[in-house]
């Protein structure tokens, strides 16, 4: 099981985040994740995702369910397509989308993105760095990502930010 611990700047909120993924086989996974917001005390939200990746492709399909306090249960379509910029694949250029619906499919949230991200593999001895830039389309916002083993560090154009840490 992965757990993190994680922090916004928005919420003022320390949440306990868990994830754990099953596979079904080679190339699907189950996956369900769970977060409680020390704040409140409660469960913030839990989901379940099927995804199924295809490698040849480098991209993955994911569907499932969300369910958390303030929407309730939500049906959730997202998809990732990856296209390698460097022939050793550290660098690369990715474009992923989300679409989720209420549980009467009436209402509809779409995201997309288009990003880029660098992997530096042993930027000083055991310590792997991964950056991004992304632009998220719809809502016609950059944001950027930096990422250093264990922590992780969100930024975006709104001044909203998050920190992150695995355990």
């Amino acid at each position: 099981m992965e757990t993190s611990f994680r922090y916004a700047g928005d919420t003022k909120a320390l949440r306990i985040h868990a994830k754990e993924k099953f596979s079904i086989d080679s190339a699907t996974q189950l996956q369900v994740h769970g977060e409680l917001d020390t704040r409140l005390g409660v469960p913030s939200h839990f989901s379940a995702f099927l995804r199924r990746f295809y490698p040849d492709l480098s991209a993955s399909l994911g569907v499932g369910l969300k369910h958390d306090r303030r929407d309730k249960v939500r049906y959730i379509v997202r998809g990732k397509k990856s296209f390698p910029v460097t022939t050793n694949g550290q660098l690369s250029f990715n474009i992923k989308g989300r679409c989720d619906f209420n549980k009467d499919f009436k209402e509809r949230r779409s995201t997309g993105a288009a990003e880029f991200s660098w992997a530096v593999l042993n930027f000083q001895k055991e310590q792997d760095v991964r950056i991004r830039f992304g632009y998220e389309v719809l809502e016609q916002l950059p944001y950027f990502q930096i990422r250093e083993n264990n922590w992780t560090f969100n930024a975006d154009g709104n001044g909203k930010w998050n920190v992150r840490f695995d355990l």
